[in-house]
């Protein structure tokens, strides 16, 4: 780019930034467009060509495709930097005009919607002080970016915030935008696909990157906004913040079909996520040593702080240098002796190796040394230096500890009743076969040795290497916990569970694991374990088996020990994957419903655990709406959410999003717990259930009769590269379960991410036009009349209504027929196509009726325009990929084969990044 030309752009910011608007979402796209131009005609003119449209994608040669690609996926990076950097300033600019307290989703409009609803503050303290909600990264294969991408996002983003600033000079500002192109032509010459598949410790790396760039800091600041609301509305009032909003991570402890996620592997990441909190308190404490200059003649200390001092100085065994180091500044040199302390802890985390020098046992000490600080600071009449400073550095090491994350882990039914198997026959000394695992008599002898007294003969029985792997985990969970930290732990999830002996199994382990920690070892386990419910049958199996576990007197014990809380995890995509998107919603809502209240009559509260993916059709709804929508009474300020692959670089690579989705998500769940039974809009009504449950049985059966068609598994293979998209080396864990290549085995996430890919994205609306023309088929225009009002008046139906629509603005038949021409049998071929084609036609009459709208999607005009900036794009790219696939596959020879495989996973990666989600 010439001087001129940066000149140029500079001087188009100048005026954006000056102008009351600012740099607004096109302004910022067209600077980051121009910039890419640049590079590109610089590196490839050809591809510029490409970019404005002067060009045709198919017209440049295969070498230079790649770079296509490349370009195009780079662009739609740049239009989502673009994007979020213009929702952060239109969100910024509506508190100016509006005020905090007006905006929806924040801690200010809700404490001040309390205060004027005459909320008293005794049930705001009440509902604060039983809050929990935590998001939970997991290491789900949906992210296509690397950090060292991600890194680079981060920079740009920052970029486009300070262009808009109006103190520049034209110098300053060019500046900016020639460095906004350094970190473009940088994206241009970095590898988007990764050479090899990413191990777990980088897993583990990347989940890390996104506390260390905005969560470290951004949820103290979320615990200050709350705080600062509370004191605004209710004035006079105290109230005592805990440390509610927590991070969970699957990342290094999810085994759940993953051979990669080893005992080693997760002792590794414990260690991590320990050390990651370590060294950000060590940093964060150094940047308060230097602030707090305050001189004891200044701001004369309490007594009990002088005591503290003499002891922490005695303590450090270096406490003369420390106090002449810094004389007659007390507060420094209790932060030199808190410091040096951490930095002894952090050593030993480092090496394993303990050494003489005083150190931190716990988190909770560090704790109590910053609230001696804190009080002093208060009591000697300085409250806002201790509000400000020192206590954000105190609800930071309350919430991250000494392990950053709670880790939970997974595993599924079929591996842990194995081991329980292998477990009967050492104690029995029998080489037969145990009972069959759903016969009572299993059920049976897993109670009764949960009920005999552990003995420690029972630690050295000869498993084979797989059980004793499975036995060894809960070991490590038994052990590691007090290792790192008393919360290094979440809990255990059990996927795929099927009955109440499942549950008892993983029971069973930990208590020969030795987690249930009195003498015999049969009162309380330890570790809380958290059946997970995925398909539609499990989801309907739920409540029957949640009601009789709740009944045995060791896990009352247990849940009452850890809090007195179950939880429960419920799965949107599996149960997507196995029902549709209808009636998987329809049986999720009637699961929590039922479960809630079989809770309530065991006296032991359910707290839901949501396993939402990033697209639609895998429970990536809007938070607010989402959250809304859940079952009056069946949050309660508890609230748990898997943040999967693209979600989590979305919601949290940049600080000011960052803070915008944690607070939403905070404040949403809050004022569910606060108003869901008091509302009409959840209050349940007979006649919409009794709909709801005749859509979902017709729409059930429509998307039943696809899957179950005996050629969909051939088509699916043939019509999407989701063969193709294993080759991606975007996660450490497999595609399948257990290898076995049929529809039932293959994993959620490659499903949803092939059906988008082809433009047919059946997983969010298929069977939904089939529901909703049986039931009018059967009550007619009372039906109809009876539908438009539950889509005015029934959060959860307007909910799926809305997101069916989002998604059919995404399928493209005429793509999708393009993908349908590389299924090789022709019978297969049309009637998989035509009976989808079939029901698009029906599913977009059907939700026009319902909606009364002449379009689909009308009622989304900025989602619209955000298609609009892309899917011309996308759909170019799309049929480059038919022929690529069609090339891959046809090939026999092994260098054109890798020619087509580099251009076909670009391919692949372009239009994820186009569609915003993988799975």
């Amino acid at each position: 780019m010439t001087q001129r030309d940066a000149s140029a752009l500079a001087a188009r910011a100048a005026e954006a930034a000056s102008a009351e608007s600012a740099l607004s979402g096109d302004e910022a796209a067209d600077i980051l467009f121009q910039l890419l131009l640049d590079v590109a005609r610089r590196q490839h003119p050809q591809i510029a060509s490409v970019l404005v449209g002067d060009s045709k994608v198919s017209d440049v040669t295969p070498e230079l495709l790649s770079r296509v690609f490349q370009a195009h996926g780079i662009w739609f990076q740049l239009l989502a930097i673009a994007e979020q950097h213009s929702a952060m300033r239109e969100r910024r600019q509506d508190e100016r005009e509006r005020g905090e307290a007006a905006v929806q989703g924040t801690f200010a409009n809700l404490v001040a919607t309390a205060a004027a609803r005459g909320v008293e503050a005794a049930e705001l303290r009440d509902q604060l002080a039983s809050m929990r909600i935590r998001p939970v990264i997991t290491a789900h294969p949906t992210e296509a970016k690397r950090v060292t991408v991600l890194e680079k996002h981060r920079r740009i983003y920052r970029l486009l915030v300070e262009l808009e600033q109006p103190r520049w000079t034209a110098r300053e500002r060019a500046a900016l935008i020639d460095q906004l192109r350094d970190e473009i032509e940088l994206l241009w010459m970095t590898g988007e696909l990764r050479l090899e598949k990413p191990s777990v410790d980088q897993e583990v790396a990347w989940g890390l990157h996104f506390f260390h760039e905005t969560l470290f800091d951004g949820v103290p600041e979320l615990l200050k906004k709350l705080d600062r609301a509370l004191h605004q509305f209710y004035s006079g009032e105290h109230f005592q913040l805990t440390q509610f909003f927590q991070f969970g991570s699957w990342i290094g402890g999810d085994r759940d079909g993953n051979p990669f996620v080893t005992n080693d592997v997760t002792r590794r990441a414990l260690a991590e996520n320990a050390l990651a909190s370590l060294r950000h308190y060590e940093e964060r404490l150094s940047v308060l040593l230097q602030r707090l200059s305050i001189t004891e003649r200044a701001l004369p200390p309490p007594e009990a702080f002088r005591e503290a001092l003499a002891r922490a100085l005695a303590e450090s065994g270096d406490g003369d240098q420390i106090a002449q180091r810094n004389p007659g500044e007390p507060y420094r040199q209790f932060l030199s002796c808190v410091l040096r302390k951490l930095k002894t802890t952090l050593a030993r985390a480092e090496r394993g190796r303990a050494s003489g020098a005083a150190y931190y046992a716990s988190a909770d000490e560090l704790i109590a040394d910053l609230a001696i600080m804190e009080e002093a600071l208060s009591e000697s009449g300085s409250a806002g230096l201790a509000r400000d400073l020192v206590r954000p550095a105190r609800w930071a090491v309350e919430l991250f500890r000494f392990r950053t994350l709670r880790l939970d882990l997974r595993e599924n039914t079929t591996r842990l009743t194995q081991t329980v198997q292998a477990l009967w026959r050492a104690k029995s000394g029998q080489e037969g076969e145990p009972p069959d695992a759903d016969s009572p008599e299993w059920k049976a002898w897993i109670m009764a040795e949960l009920a005999k007294p552990r003995q420690g003969a029972s630690l050295g029985l000869s498993l084979p290497p797989d059980a004793q792997e499975t036995l060894d985990l809960f070991k490590l969970a038994c052990d590691r916990s007090e290792e790192f930290d008393r919360e290094a732990f979440g809990s255990f999830i059990l996927s795929m569970t099927r009955s109440v002996a499942d549950v008892l199994a993983a029971y069973l382990l930990a208590k020969e694991a030795g987690m249930f920690r009195d003498a015999a070892c049969v009162e309380a386990c330890t570790l809380p374990i958290t059946p997970l419910f995925e398909t539609i049958t499990d989801l309907r199996a739920a409540p029957a088996i949640m009601r009789e576990l709740l009944a045995i007197p060791v896990v009352r014990r247990s849940v009452r020990a850890q809090g007195g809380i179950q939880e429960v995890m419920i799965g949107y995509s599996d149960s997507n994957k196995d029902g549709g998107f209808l009636s998987s919603n329809w049986e999720l809502f009637k699961a929590q419903n039922r479960l809630t209240k079989i809770g309530n009559e065991a006296g032991i509260p359910i707290a839901f655990f949501h396993g939402r993916g990033g697209s639609v059709s895998r429970g990536g709804l809007p938070t607010a709406h989402a959250i809304a929508a859940q079952p009056a009474g069946s949050i309660r300020g508890r609230f748990r959410v898997t943040e999967q692959g693209e979600v989590v670089s979305f919601k949290y690579a940049n600080r000011g999003t960052a803070a915008y989705q944690m607070e939403v998500l905070a404040a949403g769940v809050f004022e569910h717990a606060l108003i869901s039974e008091r509302e009409e809009a959840l209050t349940p009504r007979a006649e919409f259930d009794e709909a709801m449950e005749a859509l979902s049985g017709a729409a059930h059966a429509a998307y039943a009769g696809l899957i179950g068609h005996p050629g969909l598994l051939a088509y699916f293979q043939a019509a999407s590269p989701l063969e193709e998209i294993s080759l991606l080396n975007i996660g450490s864990r497999p595609a399948r379960r257990f290898g076995v290549r049929s529809l039932s085995d293959l994993r959620a996430i490659p499903w949803v991410f092939a059906w988008a890919q082809n433009r047919h994205v059946i997983t969010g609306w298929y069977g939904v036009g089939s529901g909703i023309a049986s039931f009018l088929d059967v009550r007619k225009e009372r039906g109809a009349a009876l539908l438009q009002r539950m889509f005015r008046e029934s959060r959860l139906f307007r909910l799926i209504i809305a997101e069916v629509e989002k998604t059919m603005c995404l399928v493209d038949l005429s793509i999708a027929r393009e993908y349908a021409s590389l299924v090789p049998d022709a019978s297969v071929r049309d009637e998989i196509f035509g009976l989808i084609e079939a029901e698009f036609a029906l599913t977009r009459d059907m939700v026009r009726r319902v909606s009364e709208e002449h379009e689909i999607g009308e009622r989304f005009p900025h989602y619209r325009a955000r298609l609009d900036h892309r899917l011309p794009t996308i759909n170019k790219i799309n049929r480059e990929q038919v022929e690529l696939l069609r090339g891959f596959r046809a090939s026999t020879n092994e260098l054109a084969k890798e020619a087509y495989k580099s251009n076909l996973l670009l391919s692949i990666n372009c239009i994820a990044s186009g569609l915003g989600s993988t799975g």
